[in-house]
């Protein structure tokens, strides 16, 4: 809902199996057909993630999942694995067939044999550099979709095809159990000092496997230049307010990519707002370097409340997020302007007695917004040292 509020044109999400997120909150048979019609009634489009690598005893369901999702009206199925994108074929022959990152396309060879194959749409490795994108679209056909992730965190081993995590928990990355071992804190230990830790220092800090996170709001023109159909922004196990101002922020810079207009700096700092490590412009121009004094997320501002209704006075019901009282210094976050900054005035319940400040989680309450404001718009706090 937030995505599609600040402006995404296609959300993509995980059903009840085959998605590589197992730790994630899926969606329940039910709740993605609400998500599809939810999506549609906003001319959005819903692609759902088949990208795990199934083992065999796994395939006899995967009929029948394939048939759920074309009856459920999803748009496309991202896939994986070649199998799956024949059973989708067969299945789901309704449903676009997207080809997922990790299945490692970074060449024009590969490209067209999947688009041979049933794809309208490859999902680039991260890995692929812009020179290279430029060439892949020369050399495929004008019908196949080039897709890349412009945001969020990156793998440190190629596109995900890691089995540092399996070896070293038991959790296998490459059906969405990822524990993460390459944010992990490393000392190096010499054979005959059993229990003797040494750190192994680099810049400060022993995170030696600690990867950055990819941002490229600010390259936009180049990549729609180099044959870029579509941008991807990592989404799931975000946060909803992660979501909304990352997605407002790229819209902005892609409507202003179309207009041949300047990218306004706000929509740049607008990426500072939430929870990050620290950036780079991942392969697209060479090596992303890596970041190894520590794993922490760094961010600007929190969410303070979500609005749920609001008249033309400004004078809004929300929903609590965080603590806030009143003269807390507040930004509202809509998806057609700049954010706009205020002061909290008087706070008060549903039945509009005054209260002090917000402390019950996710407490319903009123207070006096700048402008009106529609629902699903954010009201957040920045945070002192910002």
């Amino acid at each position: 809902m937030m995505a599609l509020h600040y402006g995404a044109n296609a959300v993509y999400l995980a059903g009840r199996q085959y998605g590589m997120r197992a730790s994630a909150a899926y969606f329940s048979d039910e709740d993605l057909r609400w998500a599809v019609q939810y999506a549609h009634a906003r001319s959005a489009k819903v692609y759902v993630t088949c990208n795990t690598l199934p083992l065999e005893d796994e395939l006899s369901s995967l009929p029948a999942y394939l048939e759920f999702l074309q009856d459920a009206g999803a748009d496309a199925l991202i896939i994986a694995d070649l199998g799956v994108m024949e059973l989708a074929k067969r299945y789901a022959p309704k449903v676009s067939r997207h080809v997922s990152t990790q299945f490692g396309v970074i060449n024009s060879a590969a490209a067209n044999a999947l688009f041979d194959l049933g794809a309208d749409t490859v999902v680039l490795a991260r890995e692929t550099r812009l020179e290279d994108i430029r060439k892949i679209r020369a050399n495929t056909p004008p019908e196949l979709r080039l897709e890349a992730f412009v945001h969020g965190a990156m793998c440190v081993s190629f596109s995900g095809r890691c089995l540092l995590s399996n070896y070293l928990t038991g959790r296998d990355a490459n059906r969405g159990q990822c524990a993460q071992p390459c944010r992990w804190k490393y000392h190096l230990v010499e054979e005959t000092r059993p229990g003797e830790f040494y750190e192994i220092t680099e810049d400060g800090g022993t995170y030696i496997l600690n990867s950055r996170d990819m941002r490229m709001i600010e390259y936009i023109p180049e990549l729609m230049e180099a044959g870029i159909s579509s941008f991807k922004i990592e989404g799931r196990m975000k946060s909803a307010y992660y979501t909304g101002v990352i997605t407002n922020a790229y819209r902005h810079a892609v409507d202003a990519a179309i207009e041949r207009s300047p990218l306004d700096p706000v929509w740049i700092e607008e990426t500072e707002r939430c929870s990050h490590r620290p950036y780079t412009t991942g392969f697209y121009f060479g090596e992303p370097g890596q970041h190894y004094a520590e794993a922490s997320y760094f961010a600007t501002a929190d969410i303070a409340a979500v609005v749920q209704s609001s008249d033309e006075q400004g004078n809004a019901l929300l929903t609590q997020r965080n603590k806030l009282q009143p003269g807390d210094a507040l930004e509202l976050l809509l998806p057609d302007r700049r954010p706009i900054c205020f002061t909290a005035g008087e706070l008060s319940d549903e039945e509009g007695e005054r209260i002090p400040d917000t402390r019950r989680a996710m407490m319903p309450f009123r207070m006096k917004l700048p402008v009106q404001a529609p629902p699903l718009s954010i009201v957040r706090k920045l945070r002192e040292n910002a």
